[in-house]
């Protein structure tokens, strides 16, 4: 099984990462716009469709407001198994650190999945640092 990790750093208050992180059913508006163009919840399912026309539907696993994370796990081809979670860490002066995991199978993925995880951490970034009042 492959395991991708990354993290970046935000200019933003872990506190405001963590509402917006955590309201997973509006991820395109409030996350990573521009990467996600629509997201809708059906029930413990959100289906995403990303900038390119793909969409995945995706169960959310976890909302642990005391760890600030979020788990899901992508449903259906190309994926055999897919576990990925994004955790909001307090990085002093009102920062924020950010990590994605991804396990996920065949490894073969890699190469596709990795970059989609810079491109959805970049904007991450610039989404939550535009909406950042300090900025």
């Amino acid at each position: 099984m492959a395991s991708i990790h990354r993290e970046i750093h935000v200019a933003t208050a872990p506190e405001r990462v963590w509402d917006a992180l955590r309201d997973v059913g509006r991820i395109h508006q409030r996350l990573v716009r521009g990467f996600v163009s629509d997201c809708r919840l059906d029930g413990d399912v959100r289906v995403v469709t990303f900038g390119s026309g793909m969409t995945v539907r995706e169960r959310i696993v976890d909302v642990d407001d005391a760890r600030r994370r979020v788990v899901w796990s992508a449903m259906g081809e190309p994926f055999s198994h897919h576990n990925a979670s994004v955790q909001a860490f307090a990085d002093g002066g009102g920062r924020t650190r950010l990590v994605w995991i991804a396990d996920l199978l065949p490894d073969a993925l890699v190469p596709q999945i990795g970059p989609m995880i810079d491109q959805g951490l970049a904007a991450m970034k610039q989404t939550l640092e535009q909406d950042d009042p300090r900025g």
